[in-house]
């Protein structure tokens, strides 16, 4: 909206006008108009209109508005961001509208507040695995950064790691600490697994036994303490050794990091468990970086900064890994934009009990379960099989088990050994496996091809390297011969001291095997050359030793050891020219030797041209041979490639098919033990074929040095297409996974802003046409009073469900003749507390029905299977391993106490899933709409003629409303429910433990010679006195908190149902609420009005984009579909 006047822009006091609720109320009276002639109501009015027009300027729209439906591309994030900006744009619209009710008031910035805190769910993924799977590598990958620390040598990752998104630059975590009392807990178990039953060191050598990993972890934190001393002390000593240690406990570190190098370095300090190894330099220790672990000993106190002191902790840093719970990542990943959240869980058998306690919860409440296993033994896996079992038993106890609920990861696909694959595939006649080594065979023949010329052009070049050596001595000598005569000198030859070398055998050296160094042989013969050579010789010399290296170290001035010691072969040439060193010197003329000299150069010419052509051969053979290597290694790549797919695609299908008969397995073993007489192996109780167990290939490895997120490892070994390596599809998986929460979110958020608009704009709009007689009656018989005070619908639920009318209403509350008060919220929240008591009752009833004789029976068949249960866990593990349980109340490498409830839960868990798979609240949402169109039927009733029109309209707004609202109040009591039965589900195994923690203890009392034994016998014979018991409670306890969950829901209702009914009546008071009619907030009102119905325009297109886009994915699916069937 423009204004024409420019002053208009600007309000008076150099700002908007504060909301209504914020300032005093100067505003004119609708009835006054002022003395006659006077100028003050012109004066008012023209000051209101100037703030009036200021203030509808600055309400401007904060989302993007489109033309057609056609122009929006339509994603559930960008929906919920621009419904988002609609509600803020209605939030500064209603600060400059002046509210004439409390109620409308409390209400409306009640609604504003929800769905400005609704935002992108997010779905929690558990990614298990057993220690070294790769899990850590597989998330660095998916997160395009190496955030998760890795290492190729050692498990590394020792703590619950949650990976969540962030629009920031940085990468930031918040890393939790054991609370002292944990610590406390944690220290005893490790002292036990330290000592003997005798207070005895045991052996702490082996790192792998549960001795060594406990000295590993109280060592990593106290470094200072040697395992004798460790063994004399109490925990209480231990835990006040370090002040620094006890300051952290139960504390919360913030890192923040530009990058993920930084990143890496100030997390490695928390929660890797790496040993430091090998020296410092101390020179470079000077100018580091404060470590994190310094920087909490300093803000501890235990030394001040630049201390002699501080050298001294440095030198024995403590770790601080065996004291973390969790840590808490944010950063800026793509994967991770859309909601889903990674959680890093340690690998099976964590020493901590804490964390273990943490991965539990964090199994119970997660959406989707990831399971890792290297290719190589995915198929076989027995970690995976297991993991995979108790995750599918995990939601299948949730009630919420779909396709997408477990995933299959089969990581280091780059690990491959294509002859084993060929042959346990039988791919010997793959066409495509054939023409890939037709063409590796014809690379391997030119290798083959260009290796023999290589070699012999070397030989070539070998023998011409020696003939040119004979040939130059036999020149020198010649040389030296004719200066000799010329100055009249006499001339002993240094050939004539050579052996014939008409042999052209090699001879060994004289020089006990060893050669001349690298040196001297590399030294060049170039300067000799020059003295009878011409410059164009030098040139081809020069780009001769070009070829590969010095190829002239040949041609050098080998040692001063005598031409006779030399391997190299002699041809007929030098044998002549020895030959003639034998000639009577006298005979030799000094023309004679200018001729020798002169054939001399000649030969060496002529052979240096030869051995240059020798090289360029070699040359060219080196060159074909290198093209042809790598054309090699690149087809080799493509066959590592090609074998590692097919043995993808195998496993894909053997892991689909294990798990279905997994599945079947688990559901055969739950009927037989529900129904024996009637158990039937041959009838399926779910469509197994339908279920699809997604399954993903990856290779972490490739990926990331296909994309260059790691420098300095070299290229990759298997895959060249980045698309092969798996890691983009699971990256695409992860927006997969929370495509339905996003989509329902976005369409559950913009339906609900939708309905606040129309509530909006009926208010604003008014009821202009209605006298004020025909509002006040109907405000009379329909406006509550406030309530207890105030009005807080949830009191008055709470009250209406125990005895309606005691002590509910203060004296001035309006009632009927019969003492019933007669306002809509209280009405309304009457027939909501029945209504809700009855939902809970059902409820109730349907947990007992539903679940009551399965429980009875499973603890029955748990009692039942007790000591045998107990008799394979006992005889099946290593005596140590079996006092760690112990002392672990049961739950170590293997829970004790799971195992022993797993026939419980076996036999509730098909009824558990069917109890809360039903619909239970659709009678509840139908029971309240009725009561309210009851409602609305007698208010239309009440209204005057005039008004009844009016009256049905904004009726049919209330039912919209009262739709919208009930939607989410059903999500949100689904939401508690699926909570607490998850609890709830996973009760009986803490129960089981608390019942048994005597037994433990009693067993473990035991010392001495068959102390094993005895505690085995007096462990079996505890549990055989109480087992029917403490299933029988376990049993009750699980049906008590049945009843709790039923309880917690009706809390859960009332507070959103007594919400509901005061915005119905909100809504309904439109009907008689008189509307201010200053010209200032009749603009204001124009303004809102245009708002609220672009907004509600945007939302019908957000909605017709959202539509379009499913009819799309559906055409696009029967394409699919159809082209599969061709």
């Amino acid at each position: 909206m423009e204004a024409t006047d420019a002053a208009a822009r600007v309000p008076r006091d150099g700002g908007p006008p504060a909301p209504f609720y914020g300032r005093e109320n100067k505003a004119v009276p609708s009835n006054y108009h002022g003395p006659s002639g006077s100028g003050t109501y012109r004066d008012v009015t023209k000051r209101e209109d100037i703030e009036a027009l200021a203030a509808v300027e600055s309400i401007l729209p904060k989302f993007k508005v489109y033309a057609s439906v056609s122009d929006i591309t339509y994603a559930p994030e960008t929906a919920l961001k621009e419904g988002v900006a609609m509600v803020n744009t209605i939030k500064e619209g209603l600060q400059r509208l002046e509210l004439g009710s409390k109620l409308r008031q409390e209400v409306w910035d009640r609604e504003v507040q929800n769905l400005q805190g609704q935002g992108s769910p997010q779905t929690l993924i558990a990614v298990c695995g057993a220690t070294g799977a790769g899990k850590s590598s597989i998330l660095n990958a998916i997160l395009d950064d190496n955030v998760v620390p890795t290492s190729g040598m050692r498990a590394c990752t020792a703590v619950v790691t949650e990976l969540a998104y962030h629009n920031k630059s940085t990468i930031e975590a918040d890393i939790s600490f054991l609370s002292k009392d944990e610590w406390e807990q944690e220290l005893a178990v490790l002292l036990h697994d330290i000592a003997d039953e005798d207070g005895n060191l045991k052996r702490l050598t082996d790192l792998k036994s549960d001795a060594g990993v406990a000295w590993q972890k109280v060592h990593a934190v106290y470094p200072d303490l040697i395992p004798e001393s460790l063994v004399k002390m109490q925990v209480n000593e231990i835990i006040n050794l370090d002040a620094a240690i006890l300051s952290i406990l139960g504390t919360t570190k913030k890192i923040s990091a530009k990058d993920s190098k930084v990143f890496a370095k100030e997390i490695s300090a928390f929660i890797d468990s790496k040993e430091k190894k090998g020296k410092k330099d101390k020179k470079k220790d000077k100018n580091k970086d404060v470590s994190p672990m310094d920087r909490v000993r300093q803000l501890a106190g235990m030394y001040a900064s630049g201390s002699s002191s501080s050298n001294k902790v440095s030198e024995s840093t403590a770790a601080l890994w065996p004291l973390i719970r969790q840590v808490n990542v944010r950063c800026r990943a793509k994967a991770l934009s859309t909601g889903a959240v990674l959680v890093d869980l340690p690998g099976v058998a964590d020493a901590n009990a804490a964390r273990n306690s943490i991965a539990k919860d964090y199994m119970k409440k997660c959406n989707c379960i990831w399971i890792l296993a290297p290719i190589t033994r995915a198929v076989d896996d027995k970690t995976a099989r297991d993991l995979l079992g108790d995750a599918f038993k995990v939601q299948l106890l949730n009630g919420n088990y779909d396709d997408h609920a477990i995933t299959f990861i089969a990581s280091k696909c780059d690990d491959i050994s294509c002859s084993e694959v060929i042959r346990a595939l039988k791919l010997e006649d793959d066409p495509t496996l054939e023409e890939i080594e037709d063409r590796l065979g014809n690379f391997r023949t030119n290798i083959s091809k260009y290796k023999k010329q290589k070699t012999v052009a070397d030989k070539l070049i070998k023998d011409f390297d020696g003939e040119l050596k004979t040939i130059r001595e036999q020149l020198t000598d010649n040389q030296d011969h004719l200066k000799a005569l010329e100055i009249g000198q006499p001339f002993v030859s240094k050939l004539t001291k050579k052996k014939p070398a008409g042999n052209k055998k090699k001879r060994k050296s004289k020089t006990s095997g060893k050669k001349s160094s690298p040196k001297r042989r590399r030294k060049s013969m170039a300067d000799s050359d020059d003295d009878f050579l011409d410059d164009s010789d030098n040139s081809d010399s020069s780009s001769d030793s070009e070829d590969h290296g010095s190829t002239d170290s040949s041609d050098s001035e080998e040692s001063e050891e005598g031409s006779a010691d030399e391997d190299s072969d002699v041809d007929i040439r030098s044998a002549d020219d020895n030959s003639d060193s034998d000639d009577d010197m006298d005979d030799v003329t000094p023309e004679k030797l200018k001729e020798r000299i002169k054939e001399g150069k000649k030969s060496i010419a002529e052979i240096r041209e030869k051995r240059k052509e020798a090289r360029l051969h070699k040359k060219e053979a080196t060159d074909y041979l290198s093209t042809s290597e790598k054309g090699a290694a690149k087809v080799q790549k493509e066959k590592n490639a090609y074998c590692s797919l097919k043995r993808s695609e195998y496993s894909r299908g053997i892991l689909k098919d294990d798990f279905r008969a997994g599945l079947k397995d688990l559901d055969d073993a739950a009927a037989e033990e529900r129904d024996p007489e009637n158990f039937n192996p041959n009838h399926n109780i779910r469509d197994y074929d339908a279920i699809d167990l997604p399954v993903f290939t990856c290779s972490s490895r490739d990926y990331v040095r296909l994309t260059g997120q790691v420098k300095g490892d070299g290229g990759s070994s298997c895959f060249s297409n980045v698309e092969h390596t798996g890691v983009p599809a699971l990256q695409q998986w992860c927006h997969q996974l929370t495509i339905a929460s996003r989509e329902r979110a976005a369409r559950t958020f913009l339906t609900h802003v939708k309905a606040f608009a129309q509530s909006i704009q009926s208010y604003v709009e008014g009821n202009g046409e209605v006298t004020a007689s025909d509002r006040e009656n109907l405000r009379e018989k329909w406006e509550s009073r406030d309530l207890l005070g105030g009005g807080d619908a949830l009191g008055i639920m709470g009250q209406l469900g125990n005895d309606f009318g005691v002590d509910l209403y203060s004296i001035n509350q309006k009632v009927d003749p019969y003492g019933v008060p007669t306002g809509v919220t209280p009405r309304l929240c009457k027939l909501f507390a029945e209504i809700v008591d009855k939902c809970v009752n059902d409820l109730k009833q349907h947990f007992k029905d539903g679940l009551e004789a399965k429980c009875t029976a499973g603890a029955v068949n748990a009692a039942e299977a007790a000591l045998a249960t107990l008799d394979e866990f006992t005889s099946s593990m290593h005596w140590s391993t079996y006092r760690a349980t112990l002392r672990r109340h049961g739950s170590w490498r293997r829970d004790l106490n799971v195992e022993l409830t797993n026939p419980f839960t076996r036999s509730i868990a098909h009824s558990w899933s069917k109890v809360f798979e039903s619909d239970l609240f659709a009678p509840l949402q139908d029971a309240t709409l009725t009561g309210i169109k009851a409602l609305l039927t007698e208010v239309e009733d009440s209204a005057a003629s005039g008004l009844k029109e009016r009256t049905k309209m904004q009726g049919d707004v209330c039912v919209e409303e009262a739709c919208v609202a009930l939607t989410k109040a059903i999500d949100l009591v689904k939401e508690t429910m699926n909570r607490e039965q998850k609890e709830i589900s996973r009760c009986m195994s803490p129960h089981i433990q608390g019942q048994l923690v005597e037994g433990y203890d009693e067993a473990l009392l035991e010392r001495g010679t068959g102390s094993v034994a005895r505690q085995k016998a007096l462990f079996r014979t505890y549990l055989t006195g109480c087992k029917d018991n403490i299933f029988d409670d376990g049993a009750a306890v699980v049906l008590d908190k049945l009843t709790e969950v039923a309880a917690a829901i009706g809390e859960t209702l009332d507070a959103a149902m007594g919400n509901l009914a005061q915005k119905i009546e909100v809504s309904l008071a439109v009907l008689w609420e008189g509307t201010r009619d200053s010209p200032a907030q009749q603009r204001i009102r124009d303004g809102i009005v245009d708002i609220v119905k672009t907004i509600q325009q945007q939302i019908k297109m957000w909605s017709d984009a959202d539509t379009a886009k499913q009819t799309q994915a559906d055409k696009d699916k029967e394409s699919l579909e159809a082209m599969d069937e061709d």
